[in-house]
């Protein structure tokens, strides 16, 4: 996204590696909300080694892994009528701790993975909830997911995108804005408001459509941000612990977009 977590102007920049030249940025749910757009950031502290792509890659997979064991075992054994606040509370728990999280100086790990199963939970409940409505859904989401995903990688590589800090910008000011957007619509659903623009199924308003299309733009734009931030903070040789940090952008990205992928692919079911 332009990643708050490892998209903003001072993530991996001269004061995470003080021998080697700047890199820095110069800027930088219940799936009704992507990824939190403003979170407190301190300079991170060096504590020993680098960060190397396969120690981001390494990390990604971990906390990808917890999401995805989570939210298979809330997928199976989560009650029906425990679903809508399981969706609702764990969406909320995780807004605030990858807030807390992400603010630290030196990333707590303990944070990052309890913030990895509470998303977790979200995607499990809220993965139910479209599958009880539309049997199979489910799957196609997550292979669209990450062909979405690889797809963008490897545009991002082939084609040489440059991510320049006007890029960062856009998507930074766009995200936040809809972040925004989401949340108000979240608190206002709360005391039965609808506003038309969260809406699913074949049903749900044009608004809507638009919406969810822009997110999933948005959510695509975000990975490219996501995957420049993470060769500067290798060029930048980042402090090591900070590829967790980028492991938790990566996966708060990835499970905004496929949150909007499943609520678009349900536009198509009736």
């Amino acid at each position: 996204m332009a990643n708050p977590i490892i998209g903003r102007p001072d993530a991996f920049t001269r004061n995470a590696a003080p021998q080697q030249p700047t890199y820095g940025y110069d800027q930088q749910q219940y799936s009704q909300y992507p990824p939190p757009a403003t979170a407190p950031y301190q300079q991170p502290v060096r504590t020993g080694g680098v960060m190397t792509l396969d120690d981001v890659i390494a990390k990604t997979a971990i906390m990808l892994g917890v999401v995805f064991v989570t939210a298979i075992a809330t997928f199976m054994f989560m009650p029906p009528n425990l679903l809508y606040p399981a969706v609702i509370v764990s969406a909320l728990v995780g807004f605030v701790t990858v807030l807390m999280v992400a603010g630290r100086a030196k990333l707590p790990i303990g944070g990052v993975l309890f913030y990895a199963v509470i998303e977790g939970v979200f995607v499990g409940a809220f993965s139910l909830l479209f599958e009880m409505m539309y049997p199979g859904i489910v799957v196609s989401a997550v292979l669209a997911t990450f062909v979405t995903a690889g797809a963008t990688l490897a545009a991002y590589k082939f084609f040489n995108i440059r991510v320049t800090a006007k890029f960062r910008k856009v998507v930074f000011i766009a995200t936040a804005s809809l972040a925004a957007v989401f949340l108000v619509n979240l608190v206002l659903a709360l005391f039965g408001i609808n506003l038309g623009i969260r809406d699913i199924g074949s049903g749900a308003g044009l608004l809507s459509i638009g919406i969810s299309v822009i997110a999933v733009i948005l959510a695509v734009l975000s990975l490219v941000v996501d995957f420049d931030s993470v060769e500067r903070g290798i060029a930048a040789q980042a402090p090591a612990q900070e590829s967790w940090r980028a492991a938790l952008g990566i996966t708060v990205t990835m499970v905004w977009l496929y949150t909007e992928i499943l609520r678009i692919m349900s536009y198509f079911r009736n």
